[in-house]
């Protein structure tokens, strides 16, 4: 099984053409979203869990956990949940911004009841190349299963100006799953 994952969105241009893909690839999909976007574009959010894809917390800001105290994390964690169940979320699972964490970090992710949860193969869309190229990087940890992270917005330290070719991806991943007989989740 292969579990498709996207962070930084809700993005009004490139989420709803991810959506679009999903839905032609019949998978489903986990979007580990940024509060403040998400409480800008609440119909993306509803758009999202109407398609049968999860939403999840990802951060207020977008800020490395090491480069933060506790106390701020804690702070940024509840203030994104709290954004999340107020749009209709259940947020569960959280993605921490860059997937890095601090000393305190899983302290804080029990204290909010959600499970830490990192990648198995990064597309690196974030740096602008072509779905052809995404797909080759990342075939070797396709084969094992585990979680894809792609992007449905335009996060700090993007190299590219859109998210067409994530779009792309998406299909390429599909059609890449079947031929080996893997699902996409």
């Amino acid at each position: 099984m292969i579990a498709l994952t996207f962070d930084d969105g809700p993005d009004p241009v490139w989420t709803p053409r991810v959506l679009h893909a999903l839905a032609g690839a019949e998978a489903r999909a986990t979007f580990f979203v940024i509060a403040p976007r998400a409480a800008r574009y609440p119909h993306l959010i509803e758009q999202i869990q109407a398609g049968g894809h999860s939403v999840e917390h990802h951060c207020v800001d977008h800020i490395r956990h090491t480069e933060r105290t506790e106390d701020q994390v804690e702070a940024d964690t509840r203030e994104g949940v709290d954004c999340l169940r107020s749009l209709g979320a259940a947020p569960s699972r959280w993605r921490t911004p860059w997937g890095i964490s601090a000393p305190f970090t899983e302290r804080v992710a029990r204290r909010h009841r959600l499970s830490l949860t990192r990648w198995a193969a990064d597309s690196h869309d974030w740096a602008g190349g072509d779905a052809e190229s995404m797909l080759a990087f990342i075939a070797p940890e396709l084969e094992q299963g585990g979680e894809v992270l792609m992007h449905d917005g335009l996060g700090p330290g993007a190299l590219r100006e859109g998210c067409s070719e994530t779009v792309r991806l998406i299909g390429a991943i599909s059609r890449h799953a079947a031929e080996r007989g893997l699902t996409l989740q």
